[in-house]
């Protein structure tokens, strides 16, 4: 081996620096000699400080001779020069060349001493006051804090950005969590999985067949399986994901794995459930959340509400045509009494089959009858839709059920329920199980829910399949609207959302049909990037159709037709140009001013959600924020929150649920086949307002109509909604 040769000096310019995993390249001033260029894993330089590098020559094809770091150390600038370029590195966040420049003239080689010792000093600098100074001071002890805590991480291969997160989330106590349960930083760090919290733990000194360890893979499994929609896992995919995850001796385990599983279950970590001769497990959150929706649902079932109305003239009032000669068909006269007769119902049907105009002649009966209602979707987009299309005010479920980031819970709940005496909610089928639970907790006892939702759609993002659980249930009334009206039939993308569903190809043309569908062929995924540059350039433009107002749909996020590649490629369509002073690259991708973004995380203290779309309205790398503009909301976003944000030009089909878009985009090829299915195809057309493109391979399209089957996910609300089944 190698031994390893030493380098003192002053780090002149940070040439590159990923931030994620901390590896640098950058121009190091030797004492007595000339510059060398050096790179390494060096979580936390910064231009002018002095630095002891351990490590070896070598040479690069292209850039010649370079030191390659292995170990290093790091101690504060002596020189004026190098405190200058020290403080003006980027180090404290506000702090710029020309702040840094006044601090140095006005102290010297004493600059540092003075900040750490007498920074109340701070204030003889000119044009300084109490603000910046108290600015400066919160900034410079922060960041004295995180590097004890990127000291300590330096060791366990975690990142810059990570090791800035966990200080966020834990500030002067992140050692000591850290070092009490390594494993809580993938509950408490958004980004932070369990790998890196493994990692860590294992080079605490954590043994890899202890019981703490077996315990963390355990519940972390059960918690992956909520990626997936499910919120119970077999007892024996947990084990065989276990021991895949902590990459133990299957045999060798199997004591073990009985040992933590019983401890999980005698600390009520775990939940077991039996069924049809299979085990299950869950965590308590999870079948706690779903038991208690079948309980409320029940208590309404066995207490119906009866209100004090005239059902006689209701019936003739919504069988009367309005002004225009229009009238209600069967199912939606039917679907508006079975509201009004039934504490809990569900309307639902595919687009055009004329669920919004029930709606609205729903509301008019409530207005008529003086019945306090409220209307709420789960998104903003889904929830700005049923503004405009019922004239009444809509909220978010979120806003309404008062979301609170101190508790991390709805303010709105058994204590504190809603005045209402009607709940309608849009875009049922995006309703995950906490949700729902949520809904249900804040109903009053005498209150009246409504669910509208298109069944044929994709289930929720979230875990849990509660609208197709409620129906097939067989226990609450639903009334499923299936006439498509005249007017409807004119749409190409009604047609053949229905042909979809219905297991049809699409067709492109029909007699007296708006042309606002059509499928284009494309056998080369590579060949849809000058398709897609001359639909938004070209296309769009002649139908009328802002590009801001389109977006592309598919399946997946990666490969040469995912998310990523497509954002990628449609940025320098849509956004091109350069201006290094307001870009900033994170985590491999480049944000520019005028970026469409997407929220990926649920962040309350922003009360931002998963699938929010906005705009970057301006970068600051000075202060080292984002600003990010989502309706009328202009949110900040430090830089090491960014890997909350992605590009939103393309978005996967899952995450446009509850959206509408004048023109979409929808390519499909074979690379997508694990995920292609007729719900999915179906969902993405059904997203178009006015224009819908369908492109890709006619195989790959006939084959994800063809599935039908879905993918079953494991929840249990049919069950408990219809048996005595119990946890044990």
């Amino acid at each position: 081996m190698n031994k390893l040769t030493e380098l003192c000096g002053s780090i002149e310019k940070v040439i590159y620096k990923n931030n994620e995993n901390g590896f640098s390249v950058f121009t190091l001033k030797v004492s007595g000699s000339e510059s060398v260029i050096a790179k390494g894993f060096l979580t936390d330089i910064h231009q002018g400080e002095t630095v002891s590098l351990q490590g070896l020559w070598a040479f690069h094809p292209k850039f010649g001779r370079q030191f390659d770091v292995k170990e290093y150390s790091t101690k504060a600038p002596a020189s004026v020069e190098g405190i200058k370029k020290y403080l003006a590195s980027g180090l404290i966040k506000g702090i710029g060349p020309k702040f840094a420049e006044r601090v140095v003239e006005t102290f010297g080689e004493k600059t540092l001493e003075v900040i750490e010792n007498q920074p109340h000093r701070l204030m003889e600098v000119g044009g300084v006051g109490h603000k910046r100074v108290a600015m400066f001071i919160q900034a410079w002890q922060e960041q004295k804090e995180i590097s004890k805590v990127m000291i300590f991480l330096r060791g366990k291969d975690v990142s810059t950005a990570f090791a800035v997160k966990i200080f966020k989330a834990y500030g002067n106590e992140s050692l000591e969590k850290i070092q009490k349960n390594p494993y809580q930083l993938v509950e408490d760090v958004w980004g932070i999985g369990f790998k890196s919290a493994d990692q860590i733990a294992l080079k605490l000194g954590l043994e890899p067949t202890s019981l703490d360890r077996i315990k963390a893979g355990i519940t972390y499994a059960i918690t992956e399986a909520t990626n997936n929609g499910h919120l119970y896992l077999e007892v024996s995919d947990a084990k065989e994901q276990v021991v895949q995850l902590l990459e133990i001796d299957k045999e060798e385990s199997q004591e073990k794995l009985k040992q933590a599983l019983h401890q999980l279950y005698e600390q009520d970590k775990i939940k077991l459930i039996s069924h049809k001769e299979k085990h299950f497990l869950s965590l308590p959150k999870f079948y706690y959340s779903e038991k208690g929706i079948a309980k409320k649902i029940r208590f309404f079932l066995e207490n119906p509400s009866k209100l004090d109305v005239n059902f006689d003239t209701i019936y003739n009032y919504i069988r009367t045509p309005d002004a225009n000669g229009f009238e209600l068909n069967e199912d939606q006269q039917r679907g508006i009494l079975t509201c009004l007769q039934n504490n809990i119902s569900v309307i639902t049907g595919g687009p055009g089959t004329g669920k919004t105009t029930l709606v609205k002649k729903f509301l008019e009966v409530l207005e008529t009858n003086h019945i306090k209602f409220r209307l709420a979707a789960p998104t903003g987009r889904a929830a700005k839709r049923m503004f405009e299309g019922t004239g009444r005010n809509a909220e978010t479920l979120h806003r309404m059920l008062e979301f609170s980031p101190s508790t991390m819970g709805f303010l709105r709940n058994e204590q504190n329920a809603l005045d209402l005496k009607f709940l309608i909610v849009d875009e049922a089928s995006m309703l995950d199980v906490f949700l729902m639970h949520s809904i249900l907790r804040a109903l009053p006892q005498k209150a009246h829910l409504v669910l509208l939702g298109d069944i044929d759609q994709l289930p929720s993002v979230g875990a849990g399949n509660v609208l197709n659980d409620i129906i097939a249930s067989q226990t609450i009334p639903v009334v499923r609207l299936t006439q498509i009206f005249r007017q409807a039939q004119d749409s190409l993308i009604i047609v053949n959302a229905h042909r979809v569903n219905h297991g049809e190809f699409p067709t492109s043309a029909l007699p007296g049909s708006k042309k606002d569908f059509v499928f284009l062929k494309q056998e080369e995924p590579e060949e849809i990037f000058p398709l897609l540059r001359r639909i938004y350039l070209s296309t769009l433009q002649q139908r009328g159709i802002n590009p801001d107002n389109a977006v592309v749909l598919v399946p997946m996020n990666r490969g040469t037709v995912g998310t990523q590649r497509l954002n990628q490629e449609l940025q320098m369509i849509l956004n091109p140009g350069s201006n290094e002073e307001k870009e900033i690259t994170r985590f491999g991708q480049v944000y520019k001013i005028n970026d469409r973004v997407m929220q990926i995380r649920n962040n309350y203290d922003k009360f931002v959600f998963n699938g929010d779309i906005g705009k970057i309205s301006d970068i600051d790398k000075v202060e080292q924020k984002m600003v990010v503009t989502f309706g009328e909301r202009a949110l900040e976003y430090d830089f090491t929150e960014l890997n909350e944000l992605v590009l939103a030009y393309a978005i996967s089909i899952h995450k446009s649920q509850g959206s509408e878009f004048d023109a979409v985009i929808i390519p499909i090829f074979m690379q997508h086949f694990i995920l292609l299915q007729r719900n999915l195809i179906y969902t993405a057309i059904t997203r178009a307002k006015k224009y819908c493109i369908l492109l890709g391979q006619t195989k790959a399209i006939a084959m994800g109509i063809k599935n039908n089957k879905g993918v079953a996910r494991n929840t249990f609300l049919k069950e408990f909604l219809t048996t005595d089944l119990e946890a044990r």
